[in-house]
């Protein structure tokens, strides 16, 4: 369907047109907040996602409740708990320890 729910969702602009073409009721000051994170653990969601053969009023129902699980995620924690980007989980994964560098004591002078 060439103006069908994905196409819908492929077309637009911002997360708030997302959240009114499923419907989904939203606070402004969480989606400000964690816009582009919610957004992100959504497409995380639809991946798992088979939609073909599926109708059109199955793949948005489908959505909906995904787009409120990734919402309901951030309502209740922050972007840095939930870290849904590699920059965040790279800021809290251990970092392996650097060797001591080892001087001779005759290369000193």
């Amino acid at each position: 369907m060439v103006d069908g729910i994905l196409a819908r969702l492929n077309k637009a602009a911002a997360a708030e047109e997302i959240f009114a073409i499923l419907e989904v009721e939203y606070d402004p000051k969480v989606v400000n907040v964690a816009r582009l994170h919610i957004l992100r653990r959504m497409g995380q969601y639809l991946e798992a996602e088979d939609f073909t053969g599926a109708p059109d009023e199955a793949v948005a129902k489908r959505c909906k409740e995904v787009l409120e699980r990734a919402y309901a995620d951030f309502v209740t924690s922050s972007p840095i708990d939930q870290r849904v980007f590699k920059v965040l989980k790279d800021a809290v994964s251990p970092r392996p320890k650097k060797a001591q560098a080892l001087v001779q004591l005759n290369a000193l002078k």
